[in-house]
């Protein structure tokens, strides 16, 4: 391992991930970059999580580059679970991960992206996918960055969370997610980092290449009552941000989101 890479730490938050653990967790550690950390934060799984878990350790010991730590109990959600893998993880960069890297180098050609660009963080195109199948193509761009703004932000545009990959720093400097939300918490992070509301705008560089599958489902697309969730819970970080008008922007990303669906046909074609 050179000493002088920096680290990695990526972030698996598990509640009964029987189905997707192993998948998501193997995609991390096939990585090629090598000084990479991963935490796994459980929230008490009564599945056989924990056991797949323990399997994982037991078979990633000794692998160069790579460490891992774990917990399991109970815990108040997802973004709880986010907030105690950021604290508990070492890393420079920090990710959090459920789904699966489309390329081996994929964090390797992040943190490049990072250092050459001398941004705070980065962000890929993303695609949910269902039984093989693509659902939606999250084609984002660089939200028109533009004399130190993300002028797109009041268009609806906003970096897909699977794919962002930020400097410990972020956190440090703003904090971490709102656990009083359900299903909105890292889109009011990111707001946060990204409006400018408490000073310059973290800049992000953007890699136009789909690094991240994300398994469709979760809390932001449960049916019609988990959208009306979200979409309220959004309306209410953007007003807390200052990001106005709040009503257009949830239109604008009510447009992008139906696009994203059309567009995923383009992407299976």
């Amino acid at each position: 391992m050179n000493k002088c890479m920096e680290k990695v730490s990526v972030i698996m938050t598990t509640h009964n991930s029987k189905a997707t653990f192993q998948k998501s967790f193997d995609s991390i550690v096939m990585q090629n970059y090598r000084n990479l950390e991963v935490v796994i934060i459980d929230g008490d799984s009564t599945d056989g999580t924990v056991d797949l878990i323990r399997e994982a350790e037991r078979d990633s010991a000794g692998r160069p580059g790579l460490s891992m730590m774990w917990i399991s109990e109970p815990d108040n959600g997802i973004y709880e679970a986010m907030n105690k893998g950021i604290r508990r993880s070492s890393g420079d960069i920090i990710g959090v991960m459920n789904d699966l890297f489309t390329e081996k180098d994929a964090l390797s050609r992040m943190v490049s992206t990072i250092k050459s660009s001398g941004a705070d963080g980065v962000h890929t195109d993303l695609v949910y996918t269902e039984h093989g199948r693509c659902v939606r193509y999250w084609h984002m761009g660089n939200g028109c960055w533009k004399n130190g703004k993300y002028r797109a932000l009041h268009f609806g545009w906003m970096p897909a969370h699977p794919t962002l990959y930020l400097r410990r720093s972020v956190y440090e400097k703003y904090g971490y997610y709102d656990t009083m939300m359900h299903s909105s918490a890292d889109y009011e992070f990111m707001l946060k980092i990204l409006s400018g509301k408490m000073g310059e705008p973290v800049r992000l560089a953007y890699i136009p290449e789909v690094l991240v599958d994300m398994y469709y489902g979760g809390t932001s697309s449960n049916g019609f009552s988990g959208y009306l969730q979200n979409t309220k819970e959004a309306y209410r970080a953007l007003a807390k941000e200052d990001v106005h008008p709040a009503w257009f922007v949830i239109a604008c990303r009510m447009v992008r989101t139906l696009l994203q669906f059309y567009q995923a046909k383009k992407y299976d074609a």
